[in-house]
């Protein structure tokens, strides 16, 4: 079982900036970030896969970093130009399986839904709210 506790997030008007962090207990294969908005499915916002590919869905390219600490244990995301449209809970997950870890990268890409059973680990969740 691998535990995933993230910080950060809160309340932020349309052009902010918030930073979010997730560490793992142990050291997986993926991990990424998530959001889901209120009657929204769940969705890819930026993943790493294995030594360090990255990926984003396209609305947050060019304004979310992700990134990852050398232990590989630890990933941020830092939000700039934050819209109203980001408003959303924000999931860490993370996956130690290698065909899994590919859908994570895919699906972000493609921007498709993902479900809770996709991946092995998911964080509590930490919202973020942008106000116009």
């Amino acid at each position: 079982q691998v535990n995933l506790v993230e910080s950060g997030g809160g309340s932020v008007q349309a052009g902010g900036s918030v930073s979010l962090s997730c560490t793992a207990s142990v050291s997986t294969s993926c991990m990424g970030w998530f959001r889901q908005a209120p009657g929204k499915p769940r969705e890819g916002v930026a993943t790493i896969v294995g030594k360090g590919t990255i990926s984003y869905r396209e609305s947050v390219k060019g304004r979310f970093t992700i990134s990852q600490d050398a232990a590989k244990t630890t990933i941020y995301l830092q939000m700039d130009s934050l819209e109203p449209e980001d408003t959303a809970m924000y999931y860490c997950a993370a996956d130690s399986r290698f065909p899994n870890c590919i859908g994570m990268q895919s699906a972000t890409i493609l921007g498709a839904s993902a479900s809770a059973d996709d991946y092995l680990y998911w964080g509590q969740g930490t919202p973020v709210t942008v106000s116009s």
